[in-house]
C-alpha cells in the first residue's frame, strides 16, 4: 500500500505533508514519493480536506469478459459520452448559473460513469493492450471531436512502453 493525493481536494495546507515519517511527502509540491512512502496511513489520517488514500501496490487481475459483454459495455459507454456532449451544449447555452451549474455537474456525472464503464471493459489499464486498440481505432474513426493529436502522442508513449 502507499498513499495517492486528489490534487482536486488538496488545499496544502494541513499536517499530512508534515506528519510522514520517511518524508515521502513534498511540503512544497504536495506529491507524494512512492519510494519512500511505506504505507503506514498517518498522512490519510492527519488529511482534513480527505485528499489523501492508500492505495494497493498490485491489484487483483480483471476478470475475463465476453466479447458480447465488453460490446454491451462499450455501448452503453458511447450513450454516456453522448450525453456527456448534450449537457456541455446545454451549459454553454444555458440562461442562468443555476442551469449552467447543473449541466456541469452532469456532464461530470456522465464523464465518470464512462469511465468506471471503460474501466469494467478493460480500457482505462494505461498498459493494456485493449487501449492502444481502442486509441488506434479512434485515431482512425471520422469523428472531428476526438483529440487525434493527444491520442497520437498516447499511443507512441504506450509503444515506447511495452519495448
Amino acid at each position: 500500500m502507499h498513499a495517492i493525493r486528489n490534487l482536486r481536494f488538496c488545499d496544502k495546507e494541513c499536517l499530512c505533508l508534515y506528519v510522514c515519517p520517511t518524508g515521502a511527502t513534498d511540503t512544497e509540491s504536495g506529491q507524494i514519493d512512492f519510494k519512500k512512502c511505506i504505507g503506514c496511513g498517518m498522512c490519510v489520517r492527519t488529511c482534513r480536506s480527505h485528499a489523501l488514500t492508500l492505495a494497493p501496490d498490485n491489484f487483483p487481475v480483471q476478470q475475463p469478459k465476453t466479447a458480447e459483454m465488453c460490446d454491451s459495455i462499450m455501448e452503453i459507454a458511447k450513450q454516456k459520452v453522448e450525453a456527456e456532449a448534450v449537457c456541455k451544449a446545454l451549459k454553454e447555452n444555458a440562461d442562468s448559473p443555476v442551469e449552467r451549474q447543473l449541466m456541469e455537474a452532469m456532464e461530470i456525472s456522465f464523464r465518470r460513469q464512462t469511465e468506471d464503464l471503460y474501466r469494467e471493459a478493460g480500457y482505462m489499464l494505461p498498459q493494456s493492450a485493449n487501449v492502444r486498440k481502442m486509441l488506434i481505432g479512434m485515431l482512425n474513426s471520422n469523428d472531428m471531436s476526438f483529440p487525434k493529436d493527444k491520442a497520437l502522442k498516447l499511443v507512441e508513449m504506450l509503444q515506447r512502453q511495452e519495448r
